[in-house]
């Protein structure tokens, strides 16, 4: 009679495991984007060899989050896959539809500011978390 309950209590603790793994690597991810973009002025003194190995140690923790990530949609039930795919789904599509006119325009000097890649960051985060809280509204 318990059953149900027992499995529902161990999809959550499932989701909560996977959850916490993503935001560590996520977490690295940041630490190690912030040590690669901001080392070479402020640690290292733009040492070549140190620089390379802080590019090489943020691929190396982008791919442990890429991979979190697959394990943490891997762990969703159905319907929360849908929910998250698709609100990656529209972050890809915003993200190329922003992303190429807003480099032309900086090119051509159309916008008054130098388009950068935070800037695009920020469009996706902010697209991201839209369209899974949406999805979430939207199928509770």
């Amino acid at each position: 009679m318990n059953q149900p309950k027992a499995q529902t209590n161990g999809y959550q603790s499932r989701i909560c495991s996977s959850s916490i793994r993503l935001l560590c690597w996520t977490g690295a991810w940041l630490a190690a984007t912030a040590l690669m973009k901001f080392g070479p002025i402020s640690l290292w003194n733009q040492a070549s060899v140190l620089t390379l190995l802080a590019v090489g140690l943020n691929v190396a923790v982008g791919i442990g989050m890429v991979l979190a990530n697959k394990a943490y949609i891997a762990q969703l039930d159905e319907l929360q896959q849908k929910v998250y795919l698709n609100a990656l789904g529209i972050t890809v599509g915003v993200a190329l539809i922003a992303g190429v006119p807003l480099s032309v325009m900086g090119l051509y000097h159309v916008i008054s500011f130098h388009p950068e890649i935070w800037h695009l960051l920020l469009l996706m985060g902010l697209t991201f978390i839209f369209s899974f809280s949406y999805g979430n509204w939207r199928y509770r």
